[in-house]
């Protein structure tokens, strides 16, 4: 069993808002954020998402200087950096940058770029293609970014655990704290994967929403008619300390992160075991890290991607592992699902659900699909006072993770 860490700073740019502040207060209310018609997705299938409502160009007055040479991805994970930074009171121009860590994952990369070269080789011939690239399209380049704008030179790492990844970027930044192998961990999760060949592939798969006449109820997690997800893009980051360092530096806590757990089904590359049992055990082990028994569980935040399988799954093991019925949100029916930045997002809000007090309704959601004896917040949000709070990510490749949160004080 690890010791708790503070996290002392949060940062998000997502659909519902452009910092975590006007995401959570979007959350809160439990309206779907899809946009009819992408104009990128045009004549597609599925042609609907759900973007982070700023302009390339806004975004990029933001970042600065430097935001010429970032693919969308990054320059989203330096926007969430600076802000969950800005929020744990730490100025990067006085840190010590040796001591301090980045772990930023990220499921597909630079989908975009990848894309536009392809089609630029093919049609204008290599000397149109851009030097930048490689840099761009690269999935640890947006943690390269977040450690060059932060003179981060601690250990930088860039998980790629598909749907879990910023879930497990912030169990891995826990890891480093603990080792000593740094002091300050800034850890989270990007993506920016909205693209006609993303959409196309996930369509082709059978995973993505067809409500293409009812965009902003189409992610429907936990009910019975819920047909899959919606694409989406965002950024999600968390300032981790040791409890001791954010103590002695007088900084506000806002959650502790108390333990994970993380294992893989080794089933099947897309499909999740049947039984959730590797889910299963990456919510025992977690709790386990924790010192904690199921029974402690105040609330679970759900991966609840709206599929039909995921959702199955993960309501069985919740009744199954917690029967003693903790309430349950899954933001995506919000959001949408963000890919590898859903995690750190969805951490993020377990931290803002256990320092207010409030757990925001599934939206789209009048009551679970039946079979599914699990407490479902709907509705509207629910006063409830949550003290020990989970977090589930599940990705592609039979990755599961866990994170176990608990209130601060």
């Amino acid at each position: 069993m690890t010791g708790p860490v503070a996290v002392t700073g949060l940062g998000l740019i997502t659909p519902a808002g452009e910092d975590a502040d006007t995401t959570w207060e979007a959350v809160r209310r439990g309206a779907g954020t899809a946009a009819d018609r992408d104009p990128t997705l045009a004549g597609l299938p599925v042609d609907f998402s759900c973007r982070v409502p700023l302009a390339r160009d806004d975004l990029d007055r933001r970042v600065g200087r430097t935001a010429w040479r970032m693919s969308r991805n990054a320059v989203l994970a330096v926007l969430a950096a600076r802000e969950a930074v800005h929020d744990a009171g730490l100025d990067p121009r006085t840190w010590d940058g040796d001591r301090v860590a980045v772990v930023i994952g990220c499921g597909l990369g630079s989908d975009a770029v990848r894309e536009e070269q392809a089609r630029r080789l093919e049609e204008q011939g290599a000397d149109m293609v851009s030097a930048l690239t490689v840099p761009q399209i690269i999935p640890n380049m947006a943690a390269g970014e977040v450690s060059i704008d932060l003179g981060a030179r601690g250990p930088g790492l860039a998980p790629a655990t598909a749907c879990a990844s910023g879930a497990t970027a912030v169990a891995v930044a826990r890891d480093l704290l603990a080792s000593g192998r740094c002091d300050i961990a800034v850890a989270g999760a990007t993506e920016a994967a909205v693209t006609p060949l993303a959409a196309t592939a996930f369509w082709r798969m059978g995973t993505l929403s067809g409500r293409t006449g009812a965009v902003t109820a189409a992610s429907r997690p936990f009910a019975a008619d819920r047909d899959g997800f919606v694409l989406a893009e965002g950024a999600g980051v968390l300032v981790l300390e040791r409890a001791e360092d954010a103590a002695a530096r007088g900084a506000r806590v806002r959650a502790r992160l108390v333990g994970c757990g993380s294992t893989s089904d080794a089933h099947h590359p897309t499909t999740p075991a049947p039984d959730a049992r590797g889910a299963e055990a990456a919510l025992r082990t977690a709790l386990a890290d924790a010192g904690l028994a199921p029974h402690d569980v105040d609330h679970v935040n759900a991966h609840g991607t709206s599929t039909p399988l995921n959702d199955a799954g993960e309501a069985a093991l919740i009744a199954r592992v917690l029967p003693h019925r903790p309430s349950v949100t899954a933001p995506k029916g919000v959001l949408g699902h963000g890919l590898g930045s859903a995690g750190a997002v969805e951490a993020a809000l377990t931290v803002l659900t256990l320092q207010h007090g409030t757990v925001p309704p599934i939206a789209n959601l009048d009551a679970p699909a039946p079979g599914f004896t699990i407490d479902c917040v709907t509705g509207e949000p629910r006063r409830q006072d949550v003290r020990v709070a989970v977090s589930h990510s599940f990705g592609f490749g039979g990755h599961n993770v866990v994170l176990v949160l608990a209130r601060a004080a």
